[in-house]
């Protein structure tokens, strides 16, 4: 059963009376699960709702619609399956003490994977897990691998599952598409372990339909754990050729260049971005590939479009990974649209080590570096920094908590380049 959170004006749902405290029982004589059953089992004509009304009062409801056509109702997110894992590398591991509780939470749910987009490694997966999967289409999946090799991806997850490549056969035999990652962490999936995994993935293509590495993220906070290195520029550079080389005969063979790097081994190894039509479908960019490209795509309609504004200074800021775009874009729309642009580069003192990008900045480490600074008539904050929804850093402060301690009118944008001309609009049209 799923008690209703909103109700959508003018959706079916409002027609029907329902309300935000209603729950709804079964759909079809259906009991619900969790959304995915809502979503898989109202996506036909003609329904028969059963509610519980948050009176006590049973009612039960008839409606014809278009078969995909959206009742409106909005339910709470289902409580995560927790993650038994041990990884290597796990993030969740490295955090400073204190932070709020939910950020502490490892997540291992298929469902939040077909919902969300969230990776899993499969190591929890039921058959009967697999047999809804299967029977209710919940595709595309994204499945964390990290190595093929079965020994090697016991010591990086912590835990031995059921192989991983017998359960993405099952899956993609079936119908199910699957986007992959590797967490590379050098000395251990790297050199000739990464081209057994790319290999051991690209055989199950098409249903595999991408694979993205991404370098291992290392913070401050890891006393007894593992001992991992961070990849360095002659690693990324080492990597990116091996990739590009999997890319070009991809791509003669199947017309896809299937494997991607994140932005952060670019950056690592000082090379070049591709065009972003190398980007294909960009269906790993939340997963940090390819995000710069975009970001330069934007930016150029961006500065095409700008238009000369009220004279005045505002400032924003990044992490150290995206410092040089945003310099570079900042400047030159400074000079389209007359008011001054403070960027600034934030330090990640709050979790150290290898960490530079901006959606991990905490609100103490702006207070701390920005305090004293020249900051113009408004600080213009990335919502990326921000909570999912809310005014919130991930450490808890908040953003009247952030204007009181800098003494500057703060104001959320989007983490676009649209979003900092918007911004810059509302301030100085």
């Amino acid at each position: 059963m799923l008690e209703i959170l909103a109700v959508e004006p003018g959706s079916i749902a409002e027609e029907l009376e329902l309300q935000a405290g209603d729950v709804l029982l079964a759909v079809n004589d259906k009991p619900l699960r969790d959304q995915i059953d809502f979503q898989v089992y109202t996506a036909v004509e003609d329904l028969v709702l059963e509610v519980r009304r948050k009176d006590g009062e049973m009612w039960e409801l008839e409606l014809e619609k278009d078969a995909f056509e959206p009742l409106g109702l909005h339910f709470e997110h289902p409580d995560p399956t927790e993650c038994g894992n041990n990884c290597i590398f796990c993030f969740v591991h490295q955090l400073p003490r204190g932070l709020r509780r939910t950020l502490y939470v490892k997540d291992e749910d298929y469902r939040f994977s077909y919902l969300y987009g969230s990776y899993v490694t499969l190591t929890n997966i039921s058959d009967a897990d697999m047999e809804r999967i299967i029977e209710q289409r919940l595709s595309p999946l994204y499945v964390s691998v990290h190595a093929t090799d079965e020994e090697l991806r016991t010591r990086l997850i912590g835990r031995q599952g059921p192989p991983v490549l017998d359960l993405l056969e099952r899956l993609t035999a079936a119908g199910i598409e699957v986007h992959t990652q590797i967490v590379l962490c050098p000395g251990f999936n790297d050199g000739a372990q990464l081209e057994r995994t790319i290999g051991d993935l690209y055989a199950l293509h098409p249903g595999i339909r991408t694979l993205a590495v991404v370098p291992v993220g290392l913070t401050g906070y890891r006393e007894r754990l593992p001992q991992l290195r961070p990849l360095d520029a002659a690693g990324a550079a080492a990597v990116l050729e091996t990739l590009h080389r999997f890319q070009e005969r991809y791509l003669a063979e199947a017309g896809t260049r299937f494997v991607f790097a994140a932005d952060e081994l670019y950056l690592k190894a000082g090379v070049e971005f591709p065009a972003l039509e190398a980007y294909e479908e960009l269906s790993q960019v939340e997963n940090g590939v390819g995000l710069i490209p975009v970001f330069r795509a934007d930016a150029g309609d961006v500065l095409q479009e700008a238009r000369k504004l009220r004279a005045g200074a505002v400032s924003t800021f990044t992490g150290a990974s995206a410092s040089g775009e945003l310099t570079r874009f900042a400047a030159a729309l400074a000079a389209k649209t007359g008011v001054k642009i403070h960027l600034h580069t934030i330090r990640n003192d709050f979790f150290g080590g290898e960490v530079t990008v901006a959606g991990l900045i905490a609100g103490a480490d702006l207070i701390a570096q920005l305090k004293g600074k020249e900051l113009g008539e408004a600080l213009l904050v990335p919502d990326v920094v921000l909570r999912d929804g809310e005014d919130v850093f991930l450490d808890d402060l908040t953003l009247p908590q952030l204007a009181q301690a800098l003494g500057v009118a703060v104001f959320k944008i989007d983490s676009t380049p649209w979003g900092l001309l918007e911004g810059l609009e509302e301030l100085f049209r």
